[in-house]
């Protein structure tokens, strides 16, 4: 491994450290991102994992016009991420140390949001905002944001356990002498979800945390590219096993700083987020990965504790009992439903003397807590219909959970918004009255189809779906509306201001109604086309 000499001059800021390996399209932007956040940031620490593209020419050219950027080069690939930034903390020379992915940015004002709450008040780690942003669409997509609303200061991780809810390395300013007095390091080598073992680390050496309102990092995210990210790369089981070894060794982290209490509130996060994460996805794969993905997480919930497990909120604790209880995978597309956000509990409804229970044959796995759940959090299950026509009309079915709906508030109505796929205010709304009916309650609203194409402007158009239900006491349930198959099927609506309008409601990954609108011959001959392009790869895939 070979740098370049260190400045002169004493460090007062902060050492970005940015990591990049074969992303010379992309490296040139995240290294400016970082020294664009001004005098905030006294260097900028560019790894090269030993990459095998123009990755170390883009760097070099950088650092002959900005004397601020310092370039490790490392002799041999890691296969990993954790060994390059291990390089970078021990090439910086600043007080402070943060970390930044070759394919994302920072923000402008991200570093001075950070350091100055540092400083202030005398913190080992200090925590901000992230946004995931999907391209090319450009949406963001808050990450943790119930951690982020309002400044706080932590004198240590046990006082803000949801701390723990957020693993990222990045998002985060760290106090360079607190990392290397505890001897904090990343997992060295092909180290899957590293992030997870660094922040244990961190937080079992008992660090004073503060947390910021701003926004800190944008994590981009690429799901067209050719080599997708780590937390994108779900489809192989093994996948799945790294994460659980991840988590593993992050409880092992607090175990061995006998902070049992964090040890305790990590695996109840695991329950809240990761096997929700994964069980949303897992009714779409194949048989053999559902087999080994249900056999793996029975043996690691297995270890849990009773009161770690019934920590977690419902219904998150409900899905670990049923995948403990059952020795087989079952009922997927009821526990994908659940696992989803917002989580849809759908029939049928068992019960016994004792209450509510996930199934007839499984009646040792209570809904436990359900009866307590306020009206925006219960699990509500709303059926939609959408028939196209001139006049569209949307059907609902609202399902009666439990007696919960009546006892919260009966619902005398539905508001359902349409929001831009790509992120935005809705740009219609529809009001149902809803009557009572077997086992629930049913409605019906019109839809200005045409009307919600004009609001969407030219080309293909994709809306989701969400609904809010009204009581005669306020505001009940917040959820998406479950796609029925009876109405899934693409309609020609004659439309005035673009002769026809291609209408497709569809069901989405989770289950839940959406809809896209093609105005005009050329748009609805896109869609057809793009249809007969998609048939004909399947066509050839399937003859090789």
């Amino acid at each position: 491994m070979s740098q370049s000499p260190a400045p002169p001059d004493g460090p007062t800021g902060v050492s970005v450290v940015v990591i990049a390996y074969n992303d010379a399209e992309l490296v040139g932007d995240a290294v400016r991102s970082a020294l664009a956040q001004g005098p905030a940031v006294t260097e900028v620490v560019a790894v090269d994992d030993r990459s095998s593209d123009g990755t170390a020419a883009v760097l070099d050219q950088l650092a002959t016009t900005e004397p601020r950027l310092r370039v490790v080069r490392r002799t041999d690939n890691s296969g990993g991420c954790g060994t390059p930034r291990n390089d970078g903390i021990a090439a910086a020379t600043a007080p402070y140390v943060m970390f930044l992915d070759s394919d994302d940015v920072l923000p402008p004002g991200a570093v001075r949001a950070l350091l100055d709450a540092a400083r202030e008040h005398g913190t080992d780690v200090t925590v901000g905002r992230a946004v995931r942003r999907e391209l090319p669409e450009g949406r963001d997509v808050q990450w943790q944001p119930g951690l982020y609303r309002e400044a706080a200061v932590y004198e240590s991780p046990e006082a803000g356990p949801g701390l723990l809810h957020d693993t990222l390395c990045v998002n985060k300013l760290y106090r360079r002498a607190f990392l290397t007095d505890h001897q904090i390091r990343f997992p060295d080598g092909r180290f899957t979800y590293e992030d997870f073992v660094f922040t244990a680390r961190v937080y079992a050496a008992g660090p004073r945390v503060a947390v910021v309102p701003e926004l800190v990092y944008v994590w981009h995210v690429r799901r067209a590219a050719a080599q997708v990210s780590i937390s994108l790369a779900r489809k192989d089981v093994a996948n799945w096993q790294a994460r659980i070894a991840a988590h593993a060794q992050a409880v092992a982290a607090f175990g061995a700083a006998d902070r049992k209490a964090l040890a305790a509130a990590c695996r109840t996060k695991f329950v809240d987020y990761d096997l929700c994460l994964y069980l949303r996805e897992l009714r779409v794969r194949d048989a053999d990965y559902r087999a080994q993905w249900w056999r793996l997480t029975r043996a690691y919930l297995a270890d849990f504790a009773p009161a770690e497990l019934a920590a977690a909120a419902a219904p998150a604790r409900w899905l670990a009992q049923v995948v403990l209880a059952a020795d087989a995978p079952r009922d997927l597309d009821r526990l994908s439903q659940l696992a989803a956000d917002p989580a849809r509990l759908i029939p049928p409804y068992a019960g016994t003397a004792a209450g509510p229970v996930w199934a007839d044959d499984l009646a040792d796995v209570p809904l436990e807590g359900l009866t307590a759940l306020p009206a925006d959090r219960l699990p509500v299950t709303v059926d939609a219909t959408l028939l196209a026509g001139r006049r569209g009309i949307l059907k609902l079915r609202v399902h009666e959970l439990y007696g919960r709906l009546a006892a919260t508030g009966v619902p005398t109505g539905a508001d359902i918004e349409f929001v831009p796929r790509g992120g935005g205010e809705s740009a219609l709304t529809v009001t149902a009255a809803l009557r009572p009916g077997a086992e629930g309650f049913t409605g019906q609203a019109p839809v200005m189809l045409a009307a919600l194409a004009a609001a969407g402007g030219h080309g293909t158009q994709i809306w989701d779906l969400r609904v809010r239900l009204n009581t005669a006491s306020g505001p009940g349930a917040h959820t998406t509306l479950r796609a029925r198959a009876a109405g899934l099927r693409r309609t020609a609506v004659p439309a005035s201001r673009y002769g026809v309008l291609l209408v497709q409601p569809y069901r989405t990954s989770s289950g839940s109604l959406a809809v896209r609108l093609a105005p005009g011959v050329q748009g609805a001959l896109g869609v057809v086309g793009g249809k007969l392009r998609r048939l004909a790869r399947t066509a050839r895939s399937r003859r090789r």
